[in-house]
């Protein structure tokens, strides 16, 4: 019974312009509807590995936008010795993430077998975000900066005042700017970068900008507010850079008794 219908149809569509027209419209409009949908369905699946390489691409060309930053020396060298920048860069994808706690972390999709390792800072686009804490070969776990425990070596830009920047457990978009002396000239919009005075971060890598100067009660420090330039929860794809150098600095300042916990 279904085929005689079908052979009726395709008899009535074939030998008949007007139905024919109408049905092979129709046809048209329900086959392109149906490639639409999967080129939707394979767009999507597609653009987390266009990402992936984005972001790797991405840190390449900070890695070599950092090279080209650094001064060049008033004699003649080699440009394999002193030029050579001591950072390397990788990128990730932030797969969990926490803000409401005192104590927050992120876990992220590379682990060892990338080249991830204990102690490489993190950051994305806007901002400094954390630091590697342990790694699996899968998974590297961070230190937010979001994190009472934390302390990042900082400076003001416009006279590199130095300070540190630690979170109060308060607001996710706030941190205060700490051990800046009352002396210090500081205003309201000036902006906030790690100093590069520690072997995680380079200098000069934002952090935010200043909200609130206040007189510090009862001390010789400045109570500064800053408005932190990276969006906690809206991370999504991070950079980390490794300072290639940064053992030996560590083992030096052991050595010699100054504090390695600062990033």
């Amino acid at each position: 019974m279904v085929c005689l219908e079908g052979v009726a149809i395709w008899l009535i569509v074939s030998f008949n312009s007007p139905q024919g027209a109408v049905f092979f419209n129709s046809s048209n409009v329900v086959a392109g509807r149906f490639l639409s949908l999967r080129d939707d369905v394979m767009e999507y699946f597609y653009l987390s590995s266009a990402n992936d390489a984005l972001a790797a691409k991405n840190a390449e060309l900070i890695e070599e936008l950092y090279y080209y930053k650094q001064p060049l020396d008033s004699v003649a060298i080699e440009l394999d010795s002193s030029l050579r920048s001591n950072f390397e860069f990788k990128s990730a994808k932030v797969v969990n993430n926490s803000l409401h706690l005192n104590r927050n972390y992120l876990t992220l999709d590379k682990g060892r077998k990338h080249g991830i390792k204990s102690g490489m800072g993190v950051f994305n686009e806007d901002g400094i975000v954390g630091r590697v804490k342990g790694v699996s070969n899968n998974f590297a776990s961070v230190i937010s900066l979001l994190h009472t425990e934390s302390l990042v070596s900082s400076k003001i830009k416009k006279s590199d005042v130095f300070g540190s920047t630690k979170w109060d457990g308060i607001d996710s978009r706030r941190a205060k700017l700490v051990y800046v002396p009352r002396h210090v000239s500081i205003t309201q919009g000036d902006t906030i970068v790690t100093s590069g005075y520690n072997s995680i971060f380079p200098e000069g890598i934002n952090i935010g900008v200043v909200e609130e100067v206040k007189s510090g009660d009862e001390t010789n420090y400045l109570d500064i507010t800053i408005t932190l330039a990276a969006d906690f929860s809206k991370l999504t794809y991070v950079y980390l850079v490794e300072n290639t150098m940064g053992v030996e600095l560590d083992s030096l300042n052991e050595a010699v008794g100054l504090p390695l916990h600062e990033q």
